[in-house]
């Protein structure tokens, strides 16, 4: 359930912490992850010391994104916000620079989508996208998620403030 024939997803381990501390602390991706400070070394090995933990206990979950050929770590898929009693979590996907435009957050929310309606049995997952991330918008729109708003001023960056547009997908348990 958690592979395609390119990509399968896995939870973290330590040999990550390399391309952890590059990804977090990738001042492009802070604006939407609401970072504002760079992540030490220690922090991420703590965090992955307890990355182990259960949803149900955690309320989150991240799972690596690798290519299936050469088990190379390419990004990471997060389901946070988890709550059990009303069947929803938040997904984030975030991938390196270099591997982006080449379908892979296709394929990750497609084994995400599935993994969080036959496992988890969850009704819906939801995002939230700066207006301006044509990309993301497009990704999430092509795998069913809809708008349901846009908060406006949302996100304050150096070129201005930016809009949310928050979508939502409906799962169906099988």
């Amino acid at each position: 359930m958690l592979h395609s024939d390119r990509l399968f997803l896995r939870a973290p381990e330590s040999s990550d912490l390399s391309f952890l501390y590059q990804l977090e602390n990738d001042t492009t991706l802070w604006p939407v992850s609401l970072s504002v400070a760079p992540f030490s070394r220690d922090s991420l090995r703590l965090y992955l010391e307890n990355a182990s933990l259960d949803i149900y206990a955690a309320r989150q979950l991240r799972l690596m994104i690798c290519l299936q050929q050469e088990t190379t770590v390419i990004g990471t898929v997060d389901l946070f916000d988890f709550e059990p009693l009303h069947q929803r979590a938040g997904v984030g996907i975030a991938l390196a620079p270099d591997q982006r435009g080449r379908r892979y957050g296709a394929e990750t929310l497609t084994l995400l989508v599935d993994y969080a309606t036959q496992v988890l049995q969850l009704h819906q997952l939801y995002c939230s996208v700066a207006q301006e991330n044509t990309a993301s918008l497009k990704l999430f729109r092509q795998a069913g998620f809809q708008d349901v708003g846009v908060r406006k001023d949302w996100l304050r960056t150096p070129q201005g403030w930016q809009h949310v547009v928050e979508l939502q997908k409906f799962l169906s348990v099988s």
